[in-house]
């Protein structure tokens, strides 16, 4: 990506008000313009390996404009530009691949049991207390866990219900939330490599996306 773009993100937070932004209204439309072609080419790598349907760049990309309603914080726009690429585009509902550039390093690629019902979590508790194995042989394979090697995510503080105290599988058992995400730094980001970087990320990703949206949305149309 070109460095501009993250220089108009260290801009923006700096001057987060409409005034300024619009003022600088090119400088954003560039910054778009420049992720815009980063989601094009991994909606037409990650196609050569995964059916992403008919999805087009404004499917995916979000919005940078915050919904200031309901939020103490009444900063009007994020201080970064993303993505949620896969089938159906960034409003699928379903599991996707979410990409976040950020200055500071804090860039990151991203993927997981997020934001759940309740019924889809007690999918997954149910298939963790069946069979874990699946799961945690993708998450503990090594050329995963090495770019992913930490979950994220809330988790309980007691046993959820139903779940014996001592069950082997307690730690996933608890978790409400599993995402996995890898941050890239600046230097990466404005690199000429930046985009197979994310897209080595996305294969590797795959696997685990691939899974949770099996037991959380089609093991239930199955059903």
């Amino acid at each position: 990506m070109d460095s501009k773009t993250l220089h108009f993100l260290s801009q923006l937070a700096e001057n987060n008000n409409r005034e300024w932004f619009q003022e600088n209204k090119k400088l954003f439309e560039a910054a778009k313009a420049d992720m815009e072609k980063l989601v094009g080419y991994l909606i037409e790598e990650v196609g050569k390996f995964e059916d992403l349907g008919n999805v087009q760049v404004k499917d995916c990309m979000l919005r940078i404009y915050r919904d200031v309603r309901f939020s103490k914080n009444k900063a009007p726009y994020k201080t970064n530009l993303a993505a949620g690429i896969g089938p159906g585009g960034k409003s699928s509902g379903k599991i996707d691949y979410y990409l976040q550039v950020q200055p500071g390093d804090q860039t990151f690629l991203g993927g997981g049991m997020w934001e759940v019902t309740t019924e889809q979590l007690a999918r997954f508790r149910q298939e963790i207390d069946y069979n874990a194995n699946e799961l945690k042989t993708i998450i503990n394979e090594e050329e995963f866990h090495s770019y992913f090697p930490e979950i994220h995510g809330e988790t309980l503080k007691t046993t959820p219900k139903g779940y014996a105290k001592d069950h082997p599988e307690i730690d996933l058992l608890k978790r409400k939330q599993l995402f996995f995400m890898h941050r890239y730094t600046d230097k990466e980001v404005a690199s000429k490599d930046f985009g197979s970087l994310v897209l080595k990320g996305i294969q590797l990703l795959k696997p685990f996306t691939d899974y949770m949206n099996y037991v959380l949305y089609e093991e239930a149309e199955e059903m």
